[in-house]
């Protein structure tokens, strides 16, 4: 089911974009827009064409892949799914502005932070994210917020793109118990 369509999303970014222009307008130099695969990496394509003129931006907006470095690796593997990072240029003293379509556990966002160390050490990582719902497991909170979401057990949200980009709310059936089992 679609919960965010098409211009909503994008409102959602102007409103990241303006956020990120007002905090960097007179920086003395333009963060670094790096987004989380997937969603993320969309995102942070799309913040980067809105502040590229704005902010005089002169790296591409780039992309890490957490798939090494999550928590579960040893429990789950690693997906068949897994890309290379894209990371176009040292992090060594830069402000980094991470991207992510949903903070949910806060998990996926420490892992792209201890990716992003393997690139050298940022003078300060700063976090956007699309919707923020309930569920953190770690304390890990946006600079840049788009929206709260509270979503029930069995709930979740994925964002769908990169053209459209959409916002879906999933829903996970409900349990089938066996009519001779006690429920």
């Amino acid at each position: 089911m679609i919960l965010w369509d098409t211009p909503r999303v994008h409102a959602h970014i102007d409103a990241l974009a303006s956020a990120i222009a007002a905090r960097y307008a007179a920086a003395a130099a333009p963060p670094l827009l790096i987004g989380i695969h997937t969603g993320g990496a969309w995102l942070a394509h799309a913040l980067y064409q809105r502040l590229q003129d704005a902010l005089d931006l002169d790296e591409p907006a780039g992309s890490v892949d957490v798939s090494f470095y999550r928590d579960d690796l040893a429990r789950s593997g690693v997906p068949a799914q897994a890309r290379p990072s894209q990371v176009s240029t040292s992090v060594d003293g830069r402000e980094i502005v991470l991207v992510d379509d949903v903070l949910y556990t806060g998990r996926t966002v420490r892992a792209a932070m201890n990716e992003l160390f393997d690139y050298g050490r940022p003078a300060a990582i700063r976090l956007a994210v699309l919707v923020t719902r309930n569920g953190r497991q770690l304390p890990i909170a946006p600079d840049f917020p788009a929206e709260m979401l509270s979503l029930e057990a069995g709930e979740r949200i994925k964002l769908a793109g990169p053209d459209p980009l959409q916002l879906h709310l999933l829903r996970s059936p409900p349990p089938v118990h066996d009519a001779t089992e006690p429920a």
